[in-house]
């Protein structure tokens, strides 16, 4: 770690480049180990709208509203790189390129969350080694899956947290000459593009920077020992925040601009579809202690103890202790606030992450590292025995959700590809399209990744959408009584089919969404009886002959009894 001049003994040190070329290969291991389904906006709210900017509006990819382009944008340059790649390979590499590229590039971002949460947290700790092993330990444990959390704690570490400590006789800290060297200034504006970019992905990010600003100009808020800026300095600050708010805002709304063909502003729109119309609720509402009872335990899993520790317990140590200040403030807002809103999700509060991991780290390291009196002795592992019980609990968790839970909604499409690769057909050749698709998903809806992983953009595809009453307003008997197409098929499977779907009379203006019947049909098992009866009855007239031609098993449990089950693909025979 960093060298000192305490009387510690001298330890190792690690090198930054050394340590993100080992946190890269972690997670490209992790990535290539990871089979399993997470959630549907990974896929539709990212590579499905990177899939069409760089294969154009044919590619079959399925779009449905959108936050931002910023985020498509980096992942349809990587798509463009590995179809240029894959011009100059075989068909079936250019297909393998495809599917890994946006997965090496999320590792690599994942990996720098890791590598910026290990800098910040050496960087506070200062000369607490033990602290800082204790750092380097939580921090290749952050899975941070997301570039908001990326861009969240590389902006925090370009922060000048020095503002935060008391003055030392031989270094006095003003907030001026901090930010007016040529280092601080372009540490602070590199910080403040890296902040706006977060707050424009998502809105919600806002919540963790309000603290920090805030504290940043009142730090004697924190304690009277900070130095208050001078309000010259005060001004300074807030011009750069608006200058380079200013340019990351003409930034994005240029790529937005260039990406949906008109000026737009999709921050408002998230707003709009989230508050103003409160349509997020559609996709689940929870209770209010949502993130208290259930999200921090997910996220933190067993480090839970050591960050409700942190949390409410201040650190003595004053080089350090405001800065955490800051932190838990920002934990304790964008909680409270997110905890307003009907929906909730764990990943919600993802770019929390690395903050609390560099918050627990020392109470961690003080729990498990036992420090002998004399500095030359090294340190001795304390509490084996509930260090060897957290590894192994986080080892089960981590393999099981990996390559395990929701792993059949994704080697599916790996079947239905490699199938519509091969042109292994049992029927005579026919034309498939938007009218006749090849494959049909009687699932709940985005319970699989769509042109991402099934690349060839003439395997027409078709699924049960649930989209959501944008026709509606709230409160109203029309948005209580909305059933989408998932709802309908679910409520009355039989009618559903015989009326919507695969009506055996010619479909008239009100079943716009009947399509003929696919050559493969994609459900869980729940739906096996429901299909089979509607082909045996209303249905017979299509001359279907159910076959299983496929099966995956999805896990021990399925918090949707939809999904419950394993996951079939039947051969209609047509």
């Amino acid at each position: 770690m960093a060298s000192t001049k305490s009387s510690h003994s001298p330890r190792v040190g690690y090198s930054s480049g050394k340590v993100l070329g080992a946190l890269i290969l972690l997670r490209l291991v992790n990535v290539a180990l990871t089979q399993t389904f997470f959630q549907p906006d990974e896929y539709f709210q990212c590579l499905e709208p990177a899939w069409q900017a760089a294969f154009g509006k044919d590619s079959g990819a399925y779009i449905t509203w959108l936050r931002s382009s910023l985020h498509p944008a980096l992942f349809a340059a990587v798509y463009k790189l590995a179809d240029l790649v894959g011009q100059y390979v075989v068909p079936g590499l250019r297909t393998t390129l495809l599917l890994w590229a946006p997965k090496v590039t999320q590792a690599v971002i994942a990996a720098l969350g890791d590598w910026y949460t290990w800098r910040l947290a050496k960087r506070l700790y200062r000369d607490d080694t033990a602290a800082s092993t204790a750092a380097w330990y939580v921090s290749v444990r952050t899975f941070s899956n997301s570039l908001e959390t990326t861009l969240t704690i590389a902006a925090l570490n370009y922060w000048p947290w020095d503002l935060f400590q008391p003055p030392v006789k031989e270094k006095i800290r003003s907030f001026g000459s901090m930010i007016r060297s040529p280092e601080g200034l372009r540490s602070l504006r590199l910080s403040l593009v890296l902040a706006a970019t977060a707050v424009l992905l998502r809105p919600t990010n806002m919540f963790i920077w309000a603290p920090v600003f805030i504290f940043t100009l009142i730090p004697n808020r924190l304690s009277p020992l900070l130095t208050h800026p001078t309000l010259k300095e005060t001004v300074l600050f807030i011009r750069e925040v608006v200058v380079y708010g200013v340019l990351t805002l003409a930034a994005s709304l240029a790529a937005d601009r260039l990406y949906f063909g008109f000026w737009t502003f999709p921050p408002y729109k998230w707003l709009y579809f989230n508050l103003s119309q409160s349509l997020a609720i559609f996709y689940g509402e929870n209770p209010g202690h949502y993130y208290l009872t259930q999200g921090l335990p997910l996220l933190c899993t067993t480090l839970l103890p050591f960050v409700l520790l942190a949390l409410w317990r201040s650190d003595p140590d004053p080089a350090v202790s405001q800065a955490f200040k800051v932190f838990r403030w920002a934990v304790y807002l964008t909680i409270t606030i997110l905890s307003q809103v009907s929906h909730k999700e764990a990943r919600f509060i993802y770019p929390l992450l690395p903050l609390l991991h560099i918050l627990a780290a020392k109470h961690v390291s003080h729990f498990f590292l036992w420090s002998p009196s004399h500095p030359s002795m090294p340190s001795q592992l304390h509490h084996k025995g509930y260090l060897a019980a957290g590894l192994l609990i986080n080892l089960l968790l981590a393999s099981y959700l990996s390559v395990a839970h929701q792993r059949a909604v994704i080697s599916v499409l790996d079947f239905l590809r490699d199938q519509y690769a091969t042109g292994d057909i049992s029927t005579a050749p026919m034309t498939f399209g938007d009218n006749k698709p090849y494959v049909y998903f009687l699932t709940p809806c985005h319970s699989t990744p769509w042109r991402s992983h099934l690349i060839h953009p003439n395997l027409s595809v078709g699924a049960l959408t649930c989209d959501p009453p944008l026709h509606t307003a709230p409160g109203t008997m029309e948005r209580a009584l909305y059933r989408d197409m998932a709802d309908r098929f679910y409520d009355s499977p039989i009618g559903f089919l015989s009326h919507e779907l695969w009506p055996v009379e010619a479909p008239s203006e009100d079943k716009a969404g009947a399509v003929g019947v696919p050559h493969f049909i994609v459900g869980f098992e729940g739906i096996e009886p429901v299909i089979t009866e509607f082909f045996d009855g209303p249905g017979r007239e299509h001359g279907v002959e159910l076959k299983r031609v496929w099966e995956g098993w999805n896990g021990f449990f399925s918090e949707d009894w939809r999904r419950s089950g394993k996951l079939i693909v039947w051969e209609t025979g047509v």
